[in-house]
């Protein structure tokens, strides 16, 4: 099963990639991967996987160790977004609710053929840009500006 790979750099743009990196299954969560490894373009580069999510849509925790679904109690971060019930729809400044936890399903911080979306993160950039191996993506975004132009 192909892996949805998003590879981000330091200046904020995301490439996005399909492959199958069969050589990726048994990497763990914020582990360090040599470019060659998802693609033969980027020897150079050195990546680190910053997140990863199952088909069902459930993320990766790093406290949980191996392949497996588990049902964890966490506290306001990855896997939960929500707020107290007392606390309504008001407008808050700080968001972060104090207290609130819950029990939410994660999946363990290996990759395992049940993974569907790989993130990844540059540590060390090779000689050939990123945007020089994907051309087709940087052209897209201008192609969408100039279309929205002539609308107006």
């Amino acid at each position: 099963m192909p892996f949805k790979i998003n590879i981000s750099e330091k200046k904020g743009k995301t490439y996005h990639l399909e492959s199958e990196g069969e050589n990726l299954v048994s990497k763990n969560l914020h582990e360090k991967i040599k470019g060659n490894e998802i693609s033969p373009e980027m020897h150079d580069y050195e990546f680190e996987i910053t997140g990863i999510s199952d088909k069902a849509g459930f993320p990766a925790m790093e406290g949980i160790d191996g392949i497996m679904l588990n049902r964890v109690l966490t506290r306001y971060g990855i896997g939960m977004k929500k707020r107290p019930k007392r606390e309504g729809k008001k407008k808050r400044s700080n968001f972060k609710p104090k207290g609130l936890r819950m029990r939410k399903t994660a999946r363990g911080k290996t990759i395992s053929s049940e993974i569907i979306q790989i993130n990844l993160k540059v540590l060390k950039e090779g000689a050939k840009k990123l945007i020089e191996i994907f051309p087709e993506q940087n052209q897209k975004k201008e192609e969408k500006k100039v279309e929205a132009k002539p609308a107006v």
